[in-house]
């Protein structure tokens, strides 16, 4: 049988220290959950062949994940219970080779894992080392000489029994021939102060029989240390967001005040963007070459088109921007906003489900829900589209090169003709034919001023 390699990712704790109703896995850095950067480490090199185990909480785990494939460990007995948990599926998939990592690894990069498998080739377990000025609750490798005999949790560690500790610590990451582990794992037991079964044990019960155990030094590399308080999540978050911005600059985006940017993992820049910060883009969020995103923006889940300029403290969310259109400054893009090539929109203006033609403007103080609007029309300031009745959300349209005038109000559902006009003030409420004019407003009256 070929080889084939298959990841575990542990994610059932409950992360007491956190002080949270989340299970640790799902505490956010740069807008996504510390799992999605674990994830992001593994797929490129195992695909589809990567498990999570959850257990506290795990529909919510499972929830956030949809895609993911996963093992319930419905008592949460230690990290060598986990594996025993997904054994049968791992087995049933082909699986004969395992990597398991820690899902509050936030910082695992895909080149260290796969540099670790390529200095673990041969082994039948073999597991990542890392040094530490201050070890703390860190499991202790015991070596004789170069040879890796055993490791210890730190509170189980007996210095008359192990000698004296160094500073060489378990990082929680293995990798292991599924057959030896399977012969390994019935042996383990959790006569220790937790009452836990660790994988660690695997080690020293390897060694015993022989099997080839191999201690990978990793140095002091960051990426293995797992989050286990909100300091430490926030060390880590900044960590991964200075990581971020160093490869984008690397990769060809101009980034000003480039301490104050952030974006997340799954978020895409393209060279030749720009950036100035503070601004926040997160999601899938896209931000093409010649585009720029200025300072005090937040953009979830948007495309932001080639020559488009994003200006000062605006907000996106699920938009779409196109070619050398012009948002903000103050501006709320909502889901389901699409605005087409050189159109604008201005401060104060908020759209939802509304799409803007090519050239459209909407300068000023407005708000479209629902409507689509055709190229080259113009909307006035203090424009609204009433488009919820307290039951159901109802459309707009507006043709091509229509003039909708200041503080007017669309009360939908309404249509606005190909070159109609509507006079400013109206309260719209029946159809615009194409080419003509709409007014619908009271008839002014001006009385004598009393005077006192």
């Amino acid at each position: 049988m070929m080889p084939k390699n298959a990841a575990l990712i542990l994610a059932a704790g409950k992360g007491t220290r956190m002080h949270s109703d989340k299970p640790k896995v799902l505490q956010t850095m740069l807008g996504e959950p510390m799992l999605a950067s674990v994830l992001a480490a593994l797929r490129p090199v195992f695909a589809e062949d990567v498990w999570i185990v959850t257990g506290h909480k795990a529909e919510m785990v499972q929830a956030a994940f949809p895609d993911a494939s996963f093992v319930l460990q419905k008592q949460q007995l230690g990290t060598g219970h986990a594996l025993i948990q997904a054994l049968p599926a791992l087995t049933k998939a082909g699986c004969t080779h395992l990597l398991v990592v820690n899902g509050d690894a936030p910082l695992l990069s895909e080149s260290l894992v796969r540099q670790f498998l390529a200095e673990a080739v041969g082994a039948d377990l073999a597991f990542a080392t890392i040094e530490l000025d201050n070890p703390g609750a860190y499991g202790r490798v015991v070596r004789q000489g170069d040879d890796v005999r055993a490791i210890v949790e730190a509170k189980d560690y007996d210095p008359a029994l192990y000698g004296p500790p160094t500073n060489e610590v378990n990082a929680g990451m293995y990798y292991c021939a599924l057959d030896a582990v399977e012969s390994l794992l019935p042996r383990i037991n959790n006569a220790n102060k937790s009452g836990e079964y660790y994988i660690t044990d695997l080690v020293g019960l390897a060694v015993a029989e022989k099997y080839n155990v191999l201690g990978v030094r990793c140095g002091r590399d960051d990426g293995l240390m797992g989050v286990n308080s909100p300091q430490e999540l926030e060390r880590m978050e900044e960590t991964l967001r200075e990581r971020r911005v160093r490869d984008l600059l690397a990769s060809g985006v101009i980034i000003h005040a480039a301490a104050s940017v952030r974006v997340g993992l799954l978020a895409e820049v393209e060279p030749g963007a720009e950036l100035t910060g503070p601004c926040e883009i997160y999601g899938h969020s896209r931000i093409l070459r010649g585009a720029s995103v200025a300072s005090h923006c937040v953009i979830r889940d948007s495309v932001v088109s080639n020559g488009a300029q994003i200006r000062s403290f605006s907000h996106l969310e699920g938009a779409q921007v196109g070619d050398d259109a012009l948002v903000g400054p103050y501006a709320r893009l909502r889901s389901g906003a699409v605005l087409e090539a050189q159109s604008h929109v201005g401060n104060f203006v908020e759209l939802k489900k509304a799409r803007l033609g090519r050239g459209a403007k909407a300068n000023h103080l407005s708000y479209l829900g629902d409507a689509d609007v055709g190229a080259g029309s113009n909307i006035g300031a203090g424009t609204i589209t009433c488009n919820y009745d307290g039951k159901n959300k109802h459309v707009t349209k507006i043709g091509q090169r229509a003039f909708i005038g200041s503080n007017t109000a669309l009360v939908a559902p309404v249509s606005v003709g190909d070159d109609a006009l509507v006079g400013a003030g109206s309260v719209i409420t029946v159809d615009v034919p194409a080419g003509e004019l709409g007014i619908a407003r009271g008839k002014q009256k001006n009385l004598p001023r009393r005077k006192n």
